[in-house]
Formats: C-alpha cells, structure tokens, sequence
C-alpha cells in the first residue's frame, strides 16, 4: 500500500499544481481514516512522511501481552522488548507497521479519502484563484453549448456563459478564444462555478485598460458606457492631464487601439466622446455623430429637449432610434430631440396661445366685475372700452374723463356716467 499511495500521489501531483503540503495532508487523512476502519479508532495513532524521500510511517499504540489474541491491538512481551527494552507487561507502547499490513478495504478506503481530499483541495484553490478574478478579463476557449449557455475550457476549470451574457447575433466555433468577463465566483458540491459575461460594460472598459496604457494609468478614465452588445456601443472618457486628448488617445494611430477592442467584441461599433460635466454639453457629444443646434434643460425630471438641423433629425435618432437611446442610456437624462422647423412650429404656437389666454379675473373683488355691470355700459361699449386697455373696473375708475371721453363711440356724459359708477363700485 505504500508504494501504491506514493505512485497516486505523484500521479495527481503532475496533474496539478497544489502545494506539496496539500498532498501531505491528504496522505495523513488517507492513513488515518485506515487506521480508524481498522483499529476503531485512531487515537495514539500518528502519521510521519518524509516528502523528499517518498516515505510513509505508520505507529499504532499495542498492548504489551504475553500471549496475543489480537494482532491489530496487541504486541508479545519479546517483540515488544525489541522496541522498547523496558517494555512492561500491559504497558501500551507506539509500534511502528508497514501500511500494507491494511487490509485491501482500508486501502481501498484510503486511496479513495486521499483522491477526494486532493480534489476538494484542487476545487478550493481554483476558487480562490477566480473569485480574486472577479470584474476582470479573461480567456475561454468555447467547447460546447448547454441549455443555450456556453460552456468555456478555462485551462484549469470550465467557465459558464449565460445566454444572456451572449452578444447576438454570434457564430462561435468549437475552440475559439473569447475575452469575457468574470461577472460571479460561487463554489458548491460540485465544485467551482465561474459565471462569465461579454455583454457587460465592465467588459468594454478593462478591454480599453488592456490596449491602452493611459487608461490602465489613469491619465483617460471612462467616464459611462451604453452597448447595445454586438452591435453599437458609446464610451466616454476624460484626461485627467489637459495636455492629452482622451478621445484621440482611446482610438489610437489610425484607429488602431479602439479597432482591437472592436475586433474582440466580433465588429461591435464603438463611438468614443467626450465626457462633460455640463449636461448640455454631454447630451450634445452623446448624440454624435449627429450635430446639435443646442440642447434646453429641464432640471425637474432630468428631461432635456435637443434641437438638431432638419436634415440632422434621423441621424440623431438613429436606427430604430438607436442614437438616441444609447445617448439617454450614457448620459441618464430623458432626451427629446426635434428638427429646428418642428422647434420653430411649437415656439409659434405657445407664443399664439399665450397671447390669446383669456385674462382672469376674481370674481369675488368688485375690480372684478364684467365692465357691462357698470351703469351705461352695454355690450359694444365693454368691447371699446376693452380694445382700449380699460378692461377692469379699477382701470376705468383711475382714469381721467377727458381719457374716456376721447374714446370712439363714448361721448362726455356717457364718459362721466361710468367713471361714477366705477368709482361708485370701488369705494363702496
């Protein structure tokens, strides 16, 4: 058994690369649980190893006996005396067995405890190797599909890729390399679950923090991202240095940076902008490539309303309103946008229907009263006296005579007879 214990060890460990004190620790639970199937228990039992050399010893506490009846537990007077010279009568004593005195069920057994000890030491280290991976960028290899998701070789586990997490469309092959990011690290009876996304907007961003080196510095950061997975993305970013152009930084020598990213996200378009504190001026830079004439924010609920050149209008919406969405979505203000001749029909008609909003009045002051109340005034006289700008009582009764009596249509006693009854009204 001993030999057969030493040739799995070394098996696993060229399968594996746990530390030497994993498999010298699953050795002793191996041997132990052996001695316990075997003996009843293991106390006064101890392992040593010696790991250089490859050697395993074995003592069990024995009684000293004169005559033995139970090999396993108990040792003749003469044997133990070789031992130990002062050995006594009913003394227990520590002798040292070969593993191989186990029978073939405790070796079976302690095989069985050191495989599944290495293997649940191996799921814990791989564990504790993603979970420090968690929100980072890594590569699986895509081997087969299940239920829909994808499942990735990540060398030393298998990655899970949700079919939510999947771009569409997408065509990947057996063995293709794919970037995805580490969402969630769980581990249960089963062993490791590594949960991967490449929708994730994490996944744009370290991208960028792997091609570009000032992003990885923290001289440009991104600021936002909005994706459409597989299809159109926009990111903006910022220097933290004014002497670097964030935008121009990110696309790199002919495009090459933002071209590698795109590449690895399978064609996925990607706008980069600037980003701006001032919410106009973001909301404007999110809807490029579409120019704006100028953007009117509303701070009660985060709306804005974005006027664009009439031949601007479809390129700031977008395909089936794409622009604009991804616009809303980076920015996380509501956005209105119209042509300029729809912004100049609008203006026209609030400025019409503020100029015709009827006056009111409080009917219950006596400034209030309709003007045909007054004593003299009739329908027509009401409308001169309206058209003229005397339209309240108050007005008429501050007026001087000659200024009523100027008026079209209303002679000096007819003058004198309402500026008497409006001051009538306002005094009494």
């Amino acid at each position: 058994m001993n030999n057969d214990l030493v040739m799995t060890v070394r098996q696993i460990m060229d399968q594996t690369e746990l530390p030497q004190t994993i498999f010298i620790e699953a050795i002793e639970a191996a041997l132990y649980s052996a001695a316990k199937r075997r003996y009843g228990s293991t106390r006064g039992v101890s392992i040593k190893i010696d790991p250089e050399l490859g050697d395993i010893r074995c003592f069990v506490p024995k009684k000293v006996v004169e005559i033995m009846h139970h090999f396993a537990t108990e040792i003749p007077i003469e044997e133990a005396l070789k031992i130990k010279p002062d050995a006594k009568l009913d003394e227990v004593i520590e002798v040292e067995i070969d593993p191989s005195e186990f029978g073939r069920i405790e070796a079976q057994t302690a095989r069985q405890i050191l495989v599944q000890k290495i293997k649940e030491a191996e799921r814990e280290q791989i564990y504790e190797e993603y979970k420090e991976q968690e929100g980072e960028v890594i590569t699986g290899y895509f081997q087969r599909t299940e239920r829909g998701n994808l499942i990735l070789d990540l060398e030393r586990t298998e990655g899970l890729l949700p079919y939510s997490e999947v771009p569409r469309p997408h065509n990947y092959r057996r063995g293709d390399a794919l970037k995805c990011l580490v969402m969630e690290v769980n581990i249960d009876q089963k062993g490791p679950q590594i949960i991967l996304s490449r929708t994730h907007n994490g996944l744009i961003a370290r991208l960028f923090e792997i091609e570009v080196p000032e992003v990885y510095d923290g001289l440009v950061q991104i600021k936002a991202i909005a994706r459409d997975p597989g299809d159109r993305a926009k990111v903006a970013v910022i220097a933290t240095d004014e002497s670097i152009d964030a935008v121009g930084t990110c696309v790199g020598v002919k495009g090459s940076r933002v071209q590698t990213v795109v590449r690895e996200l399978e064609g996925e378009k990607i706008d980069l902008l600037p980003w701006n504190p001032d919410p106009a001026v973001f909301i404007a830079n999110a809807l490029q490539p579409a120019t704006v004439v100028r953007v009117n924010i509303e701070d009660e609920n985060t709306g804005a309303e974005v006027i664009v050149p009439d031949d601007q209008l479809s390129l700031a919406i977008g395909r089936r309103g794409q622009n604009a969405r991804l616009a809303a979505k980076l920015t996380g203000w509501k956005i209105d946008i119209k042509s300029e001749s729809e912004a100049e029909v609008q203006f026209k008609e609030e400025i019409a229907e503020e100029l015709f909003k009827p006056v009111e009045t409080d009917s219950s002051s006596p400034a209030g009263l309709d003007l045909t109340e007054l004593e003299g005034v009739g329908t027509k006289t009401a409308e001169i006296l309206r058209d003229s700008g005397f339209s309240t009582i108050e007005s008429i009764a501050q007026a001087t005579l000659e200024e009523l009596s100027s008026l079209a249509g209303i002679g000096s006693k007819t003058a004198e007879k309402i500026h008497h009854a409006a001051s009538q009204i306002l005094s009494g």
